[in-house]
């Protein structure tokens, strides 16, 4: 599995504290928001709105809430008027990094976005500068367990549409397209296959090795601060290091 994917797996792992958990409900809100704006209110002819009310009924967000951001995106308060930004850069030691971000101030976004690539070590870029890195797909992962049998999860994933499956240590993830995950995830769930995780996720081409624990450090510091700004939505990067950094330097 690579760098980037055991960060996201193991940040997936952490206790949730209720801080936490209210700072992961606005971002679910925010991809409700823009996901109803753009492709309207019904989930089931706006693929990418059912997508994030799925995520946001996994993640144990009230249907109140999720009810609440869709009513939004169809709205023309503030929060209705979000935009979709992404920004591109470098990161310490020459890591790609790709962050998508849901504002209604890109003036604000853009600038504390700046600061945080120059404060840690790496530099904002052009549009383009490392998007043609990664490439969209869909991803749906499963814990292993005793009872898990890869034969027959992976015979259940192909007949589901799926294109790979991949088996780490822990866990196997499920790839097809992006357009496919919903098929993909309910052929699995009527085959008896419990789902841990699903989302549209984006997947560097190439990987850089970090091979330095004090760079791997301030890589990570640069990560932490992106997710945790309010208005960044997912962050990407091409990096593979030392899983017991990655759990070291996590909070």
């Amino acid at each position: 599995m690579s760098g980037h994917s055991k960060w996201a797996t193991i940040k997936r792992q952490k206790a949730v504290t209720d801080a936490k958990r209210g700072a992961a409900y606005a971002k679910l809100s925010r991809e409700i928001i823009v996901a109803s704006k753009l492709g309207g209110a019904d989930p089931d002819t706006n693929f990418r709105l059912r997508q994030a009310v799925d995520r946001a009924k996994q993640e144990g967000m009230p249907n109140d809430n999720i009810h609440r951001a869709i009513q939004k995106g169809q709205g023309s308060s503030g929060e209705g008027n979000l935009e979709e930004l992404a920004y591109e850069g470098y990161g310490p030691g020459g890591i790609a990094v790709l962050v998508r971000c849901a504002t209604d101030n890109r003036n604000r976004t853009a600038g504390d976005i700046r600061s945080y690539f120059s404060k840690y070590g790496g530099n904002l870029g052009e549009t383009g500068c490392v998007g043609w890195m990664f490439t969209e797909r869909g991803e749906i992962h499963i814990n292993k367990n005793a009872k898990l049998n890869d034969d027959e999860l992976m015979m259940a994933a192909l007949e589901a549409g799926a294109d790979d499956v991949e088996t780490a240590e822990d866990e196997v993830t499920i790839v097809c397209q992006p357009h496919n995950l919903d098929t993909v995830r309910k052929g699995l769930a009527e085959a008896g296959h419990k789902i841990a995780h699903f989302e549209v996720t984006m997947t560097p081409s190439t990987y850089v090795e970090v091979t330095d624990k004090d760079l791997a450090k301030q890589l990570l510091r640069l990560l932490d601060a992106l997710e945790n700004h309010d208005d960044v939505q997912t962050v990407y990067a091409n990096f593979d290091m030392n899983a017991e950094w990655l759990a070291e330097s996590i909070p």
